[in-house]
Formats: C-alpha cells, structure tokens, sequence
C-alpha cells in the first residue's frame, strides 16, 4: 500500500524505524527485531539505508520480509550522493521486483572522506527520477533547519524544492519540543507546502544518545528534557523508563493538537516500540 494513501485517510498512525546490519552476520539479530516490531502492525516500517550503498541490498531484503511475511508497509530509504545514477537505478528495480510501493530519498550524509559520486548533489534531483516511477515518495524535512544551511528561511526552500519535484509526503528530524514543529509548520504552510508532514520522535533511552544526537543535528534540548537526563541519566533503567515516558508525551500532544502521523525512531528495540504502543492503543 502507498503511504500517501494511509496518510489520506486522516487517523491517527503510528509508524517506527528499523536499520540494516552493517556486516551479514548482524543480518539475523536485526531481521529478528524488524519482525517483533512488525507484530504491533504499525502503520507503516521504514528500512535506512547504508552510507555509499554499502548496506542497499539489506534494505531491499528486510522490508520485503516485512512485507510478505508480516503485511505491513515498508518504506525503503535511498541516499543519491554517495551512489551513481546506474547504482540508483539498480536499486529501484530491486523495490520494484519485490513489490516495495514506498521510497524515502535523500540525498545522505557527505563522507568522512568527501568522496561522492558526480550524478547527484541534492535528494531533489533524486526525487524527479523516482517519479518517472509508480512509487510513492517521501522526503526528509527539518524543523531546526538543516546543519549545513544558513537559516531556516533558507532551508525551506530547499523543502519546496523537493515538494515541487514531487514527494509525496515529508518525514521530520527528531525534535524534544513540540512547539518547534508547530512553528515549523505554520511556516511551511505559509510557503504552500501542503504534503502532510509525519513527526519524527525519538525515544531517547540512554545518556550517550543525547551526545550523539547534538553532534550530529544540533538538536535543541528543552530545560524539561534535561532536568530528565541530569535526573536518571546514570541509571540505565530508569533513564529508559523516562525516555520512553517522555517520548509517549510528546507523541500524545502530538495527536491532540491535530499531527495524526508519528514516526518513531525506535533504533531496532522491539521493546521501546512495543512500550510506546501500549501506552498508546486506546488513543490509536
């Protein structure tokens, strides 16, 4: 099923993440979590994909395997800049073979290296070539404003860019204060945006994730998370009983102030989706 037409129903959906091994003999462990999470029948999955393509065929297996063995929509990153345009297009016969309806396209992380293929510079060139194709598209969008622009106004126009080249649907960055992607939405609207925009929220379940998460996005922390982290930070269980709570919190305001689609970050923890969706099943 095309997620452009679960979005268009207009109910509330809960969706989650899972990503590929980065070598075959972690390829049974994550199938093995991507299936538990799979038995909540979530909205849709979707599967990321590996920097310079190193994982693709990974991807393609384990949201096929989601598909056929457990009925639930996956959705398959592709990254551009690290990969040709043959090496693209390899891909998406790959999805189309399998019967994968729904791709997110990126552009992906530049490498440590700085080494990118010449066929791509930016996830909109990708998202024309896909449309040539019977997929739907997503789009990732970012409420802080991308690292690498100058501003948010102009990041925006980077989001028109790939809404104009025809995505679908946009999926958010991570976020721990929900007024940012009302803001965010308010001001995409403005600019005749209209996709529908499924929030992005992260459970965070240990200390060292926080580190990660700023180094890498630059994510702003709200006084009310951190009085978390300092509070059970150094106590793993109670650290993850917190970040879950505070995850749930968000994605319930989330619903009541009218975001009916919700992506959650899950990082391959069946039981942080499982947890989440518990707390949520009346209000789904």
């Amino acid at each position: 099923m095309k997620i452009r037409d679960i979005l268009a129903k207009g109910t509330p959906t809960l969706s989650f993440e899972v990503f590929p091994p980065k070598t075959e003999d972690k390829f049974e462990s994550v199938e093995k979590a991507a299936a538990q999470i799979a038995k909540l029948k979530p909205a849709f999955m979707s599967v990321t994909y590996g920097a310079g393509g190193g994982t693709s065929q990974y991807t393609v297996d384990i949201a096929a395997h989601i598909q056929e063995r457990y009925q639930v929509t996956p959705l398959a990153h592709l990254t551009c800049v690290s990969s040709s345009r043959e090496k693209v297009h390899q891909v998406l016969a790959q999805l189309k073979e399998r019967k994968i309806e729904n791709v997110l396209a990126l552009r992906g992380d530049i490498p440590a290296d700085g080494k990118v293929e010449k066929d791509y510079r930016y996830a909109a060139q990708l998202i024309r070539e896909i449309k040539e194709e019977d997929l739907c598209i997503g789009a990732a969008c970012y409420p802080e404003g991308h690292v690498e622009s100058e501003n948010k106004s102009e990041d925006i126009l980077h989001l028109k860019e790939k809404v104009d080249a025809g995505c679908d649907f946009i999926t958010t960055q991570m976020f721990f204060d929900n007024n940012i992607l009302y803001n965010f939405l308010y001001r995409i609207r403005e600019k005749g945006i209209t996709v529908p925009v499924i929030a992005g929220i992260m459970p965070v379940t240990n200390k060292a994730q926080i580190k990660r998460i700023c180094q890498m996005s630059g994510t702003y922390l709200p006084s009310r998370f951190k009085a978390v982290v300092d509070r059970f930070g150094d106590d793993p269980k109670a650290m993850k009983q917190a970040g879950i709570a505070y995850a749930t919190e968000q994605i319930i305001d989330l619903l009541a102030n009218g975001v009916n689609a919700v992506h959650v970050y899950s990082m391959n923890k069946p039981d942080v989706a499982e947890r989440i969706w518990d707390s949520l099943s009346d209000i789904l």
